[in-house]
């Protein structure tokens, strides 16, 4: 059941990148950012989509034809390729004991019982070519916390403004590195236990991706015990604010807006989906009650903040105008002010939605895809992809082709509009757990083991 609000906006077309938001890339991403550009988790403004021309519909695995180059890279890590010019930028974590995932659809919460030496490393491929730059041994020891079995110690993907290159472990600390990797400076933020609150001894690693404004690492850390949003100086790593959050632990990554008064920081959360001040830190909105694992990102577009999550029952999608303020749980009884609309029952667990060409991709953790008018919130169509299998990473989209990988290994290929046409099911034989990037036509994918570069 969807509840809707009908919404009078200017912006009903394209995805609109906040102007705010495109004045901060500029300000920050220098030097002048290359044509080739995927600089944080999902892509400029986090967006996840990628308007640079043709991108590739089939490939095959198996003859190599649309396979440019394969890495691979040892251990696990479910961080996305980053990518500055012919530079790409990804993290691992590697186990003296266990490297194995378990992927599909299933409910247990056991994080793995490893507690051996690991190495967590960061490096840097030639995009072009796939050849290995330069790596680096970020840390090494036995890991504070544990993690789940479809989880790694190296979830959070790498950000960068084309100077410096800022690397999150969770509890294994924040990095600093130039682009050639000489290390700029670390800053030690204690033990961040994610998990499942109601089971706490259930660990499962730290996940947010940290990101870039004003010459500021935003980082989002809402853990078992003294959850709280930050800002540290890019230039040193010095704390400039910090915001307590009363909630339990969430794993999804901040996300920048135009709010009523300047810039501002949109989070998702389950007791606590807010904004706040991007320069202060101080709260400008709060929404609670939802799914109680949220996971995906918050994507702002057509003035709007989009908002997902499910778990535990609820599984809603929130559409919330950037000029809210106050406590907007109350408007879901019906009075509606700030919240433009929402739908209680099609929300994801763990991929981060996208707007394109005016419409909200959803992609539920069954495969289920669910499409939106991002604006008006009507529900165009919900269609299940493939055998129906498990997904985590979240879909990007180009070209009039939105890309969805799957735990099974498989990517599918979808035609974007309201109606449903699947173009293509292309398999790459390991699972995908990470968020794919797009540059220069070129669909670069993380599996489980190795690093592709898929081309037309």
């Amino acid at each position: 059941m969807s509840r809707l609000l009908p919404v009078s906006l200017l912006l009903t077309g394209l995805l609109q990148v906040p102007s705010h938001v495109a004045a901060m890339q500029q300000q920050e991403e220098s030097p002048e950012a290359p044509p080739a550009t995927w600089p944080m988790f999902r892509g400029p403004a986090a967006a996840g989509v990628y308007d640079g021309g043709p991108t590739p519909e089939t490939w095959d695995m198996e003859t190599g034809d649309g396979i440019e180059w394969s890495t691979e890279i040892p251990g696990l890590g479910h961080s996305s390729p980053v990518i500055w010019g012919d530079r790409l930028f990804i993290t691992t974590a590697i186990s003296e004991q266990d490297n194995s995932l378990l992927p599909g659809l299933y409910g247990d919460i056991a994080p793995v019982q490893d507690e051996s030496q690991h190495e967590w490393r960061l490096y840097c491929l030639d995009r072009n070519s796939g050849e290995i730059l330069w790596q680096r041994s970020v840390v090494s020891r036995v890991p504070r916390t544990l993690r789940h079995t479809k989880s790694t110690h190296a979830n959070p993907s790498v950000v960068t403004d084309g100077s410096k290159l800022v690397a999150m472990f969770g509890s294994e600390g924040l990095y600093a590195y130039d682009l050639d990797g000489n290390e700029l400076w670390t800053r030690d933020l204690g033990v961040l236990d994610q998990g499942f609150f109601s089971v706490p001894e259930a660990q499962w690693g730290y996940s947010s991706s940290p990101i870039l404004f004003e010459g500021n690492v935003i980082v989002q850390a809402d853990i078992q015990d003294g959850s709280f949003l930050a800002a540290y100086s890019l230039a040193d790593g010095a704390e400039v604010w910090k915001t307590t959050r009363a909630d339990v632990p969430t794993f999804g990554t901040p996300a920048v807006y135009e709010g009523p008064d300047g810039p501002a920081i949109a989070v998702n959360g389950y007791r606590h989906m807010g904004g706040y001040d991007a320069r202060t830190g101080a709260e400008l909105w709060r929404l609670s009650g939802s799914g109680d694992i949220p996971t995906p990102t918050p994507i702002i577009a057509n003035d709007l903040i989009y908002i997902t999550n499910a778990h535990g029952g609820p599984a809603p999608v929130y559409a919330i105008k950037t000029s809210a303020t106050g406590d907007l749980t109350a408007e879901l009884g019906g009075e509606f002010e700030h919240v433009a609309w929402f739908s209680e029952n099609d929300g994801a667990y763990m991929a981060t939605p996208l707007v394109y060409d005016g419409l909200l991709y959803v992609v539920r953790h069954n495969s289920v895809l669910v499409v939106f008018d991002a604006v008006t919130g009507e529900r165009l169509y919900r269609e299940r992809l493939g055998a129906g299998g498990a997904t985590t990473a979240s879909p990007v989209a180009a070209d009039g082709k939105l890309y969805i990988p799957s735990e099974d290994g498989e990517v599918f290929v979808v035609k974007t509009g309201p109606e449903f046409e699947l173009l293509a099911t292309n398999a790459v034989a390991e699972p995908i757990f990470a968020s794919p990037a797009l540059v220069e036509g070129k669909l670069i994918v993380r599996t489980s083991a190795r690093i592709l570069s898929i081309g037309r």
